[in-house]
């Protein structure tokens, strides 16, 4: 490989602003996986039942879920930089908070669920508002690399966050994680505060809607055009149904790391950072890629449902290990492909409703999916409930994959999804939507 082409798998960092957010945000999201990992065994610890982490999930989740889609709103019309300080001063806050309640050995599971709620309301205009802000930092020819940075160093996080919570569980207490990950927002604080507003590519701004007819319009147009754009909508639907079956980690994996496999606290964290360390080599594959492929996104979904429901099956810890790696790379070119797919194919007027949906149904199902397969390890074992889970993952990427060939076949519209896409595809379909006569 020349220098040049290593090169090009970097290109996005040649934006000074992304440079900035990308360097914080990989300070940042270490601490963040250092607090699921110790939030994750600090539930288990207290209650000794896996339906818990389905609740905490549910808790942390739903918001988003139920506030995702106005969060877009606030994500199409306020300063998205302004914004995001503001959503990770809270997170900093709340982890905080946790801190000290472990600390000072206080913390109940109340605590916990009520804090995780807060974070999911503060993640509900975070979440969208970060997917979309990116394209304003790059430009639309250098965003499929961005976003391909950006989960490399998410994955890096998922690396080394839950081997150091393993350790610094077993070796100090639970409370230093959360202290540290309240620590590492400064990085990201101190990015977004340092990006030029004259170097961003900011979209025109519009009136915030004020009226509840309004709200509801702006909800309808974003909720239209994901129907009506069939990539859009195909990534959508692979990604939250993969995502409710097939990446409950943070429900499955504790009790599965200790009681399916007896390796405790630092066994466990080095499960999750053995899923990182393949999400991050599938994250660096894909930065080379120019354009999103649905073979990949398909396909992760399908390496993701076949080995969550091997490691249901298994109880070594070294194949386990290979195991979660494999459903790292699998689960991260899914994801990626998805949100790749929905960038480039979303006019920017509509990009924080439409990245909303996308993001709402793609974390928003981590709570319906954890609160049935933590009840399902509840009664039967965290290993059945992995099987099972991955069964039907393998099951519905094999609908969406017969669904593809079949509307391919059928119907011109959906030609854009049997090749690879096209980034003028926005354009047009945004000419549709101001045009009815155009629409398909």
């Amino acid at each position: 490989m020349t220098s040049a082409t290593i090169a090009q798998g970097w290109r996005a960092l040649r934006h000074r602003n992304f440079r900035l957010f990308w360097f914080g945000q990989l300070i940042s999201l270490v601490g963040t996986w250092m607090q699921q990992v110790a939030q994750g065994w600090l539930v288990l610890s207290l209650t000794n039942d896996p339906f818990m982490l389905g609740l905490t999930a549910v808790a942390q989740f739903t918001p988003v879920l139920v506030l995702g889609l106005f969060g877009g709103i606030v994500a199409d019309h306020l300063p998205k930089r302004r914004t995001l300080v503001v959503t990770q001063t809270t997170a900093m806050i709340l982890a905080a908070i946790l801190a000290i309640l472990t600390a000072t050995h206080t913390v109940q599971v109340w605590h916990i669920l009520v804090l995780a709620l807060l974070l999911g309301v503060s993640n509900a205009v975070d979440m969208p508002t970060r997917q979309s802000f990116v394209i304003e930092m790059v430009g639309r020819d250098d965003v499929v690399n961005a976003v391909a940075l950006n989960s490399a160093i998410f994955n890096v996080a998922r690396i080394v966050g839950p081997a150091v919570a393993g350790l610094a569980i077993g070796a100090f207490d639970i409370s230093v994680a959360f202290a540290l990950n309240a620590l590492s927002f400064v990085a990201v604080l101190i990015g977004l505060l340092a990006i030029r507003d004259s170097e961003l590519r900011p979209v025109p701004p519009s009136q915030m809607p004020r009226t509840v007819r309004a709200v509801r319009d702006e909800l309808v147009e974003g909720l239209t055009y994901v129907r009506r754009t069939p990539p859009v909508l195909l990534a959508t639907a692979v990604v939250a149904v993969a995502s409710a079956f097939g990446l409950n980690m943070t429900v499955l994996v504790p009790p599965y790391a200790r009681d399916a496999l007896g390796v405790g606290a630092t066994g466990y964290g080095f499960l999750m950072a053995a899923s990182g360390l393949g999400s991050l080599a599938s994250a660096l594959a894909i930065a080379y890629l120019r354009r999103p492929r649905i073979a990949i996104l398909i396909g992760g979904a399908l390496v993701l449902g076949l080995l969550d429901t091997g490691l249901g099956l298994t109880r070594s810890f070294p194949l386990a290990l290979a195991f979660m790696f494999g459903l790292g790379v699998g689960g991260i070119a899914m994801a990626m492909t998805g949100n790749t797919t929905v960038q480039l194919n979303v006019p920017d007027r509509l990009r924080g409703r439409v990245m909303a949906v996308y993001t709402t149904l793609f974390v928003g199902s981590t709570p319906i999916g954890g609160l049935v397969f933590g009840a399902v390890a509840s009664r039967y074992g965290a290993a059945a409930s992995l099987a099972i889970s991955g069964a039907l993952t393998v099951v519905s990427a094999l609908i969406a994959w017969a669904f593809v060939i079949r509307a391919g076949e059928q119907a011109h519209r959906w030609e854009a999804i049997r090749r690879p896409v096209d980034r003028t595809a926005a354009a047009v379909a945004e000419a549709a939507l101001a045009d009815p006569r155009r629409r398909p």
